[in-house]
Parts: structure tokens; sequence; C-alpha cells
């Protein structure tokens, strides 16, 4: 699987699906669960329940492939209940083949300017 990074659309199907499921079974989950058009060139990713397996349905201009990963140790998901059906860009399937969930993080820093207003806003000037 080699795509330009910026331009791949990814869409996870949220729940557990069976992988015994193939090109249309697969089809057919994108169709008619995710509501989106297989042959658009996006990534469709589906994993199974222990969260050991994950396949990916996509379109290349000349027909469907079916990309398969199955882990031998440890999972894609942590829990299945913080999964939701969603669209997702390139890094995060990337992230997601590796075992890393993305969760949405505060900023470790904050830049000059944010600091600054924080102290005014404070009535801390800094200055000593």
């Amino acid at each position: 699987m080699f795509f330009p990074e910026g331009q791949v659309r990814v869409h996870l199907y949220g729940r557990p699906t069976d992988m015994r499921k193939s090109f249309d079974g697969l089809y057919a989950l994108t169709r008619h669960e995710l509501g989106q058009n297989p042959t658009s060139g996006h990534l469709f990713v589906f994993i199974n329940r222990r969260a050991t397996q994950m396949r990916v349905l996509y379109w290349d201009r000349t027909g469907f492939c079916v990309w398969a990963k199955r882990l031998e140790e440890g999972r894609f998901l942590s829990d299945w209940n913080k999964v939701a059906t969603r669209e997702m860009d390139w890094t995060g399937l990337k992230l997601l083949l590796e075992g890393i969930e993305a969760k949405r993080h505060k900023k470790r820093y904050r830049t000059a300017v944010n600091a600054l207003e924080t102290r005014m806003e404070s009535g801390s000037t800094g200055i000593m």
C-alpha cells in the first residue's frame, strides 16, 4: 500500500467484523453500514472482535484489494466501547497498525503569546 499521505481518506468501521468476510462481504459492509461508495478510492478498515486482525478494503482503479494484518501479540484496540465508526487520516491508520491508539491530549506547552495572555489575565506581569 503506497499512498500519498495527505490525499487518502480512511474510514474505520466501529464494530467488530467477521474476518471470514472477503471482497464481497466487506464491499457490502462499506456500502450499507458505512454508507460509502467502495469504488471511491478511500480505505475502509475493519477489525475483528479480539482486535488481533485487521482488513483494509480499497479500490485501485482496476479492482478491489484486500490488505490483511494479524498480530501475533497485542491488540489493535484496547476497548471496543471506546471505538466509533469514523473517518481518520493516513497517520491515524499508521498509528493503529502499530497498535497505538490516538487520543486527544492537551498541549504539553504553551506558546509565548498564550503564556503572556494568561499572566496578564491573572494580574501577574512576571516582572520583578
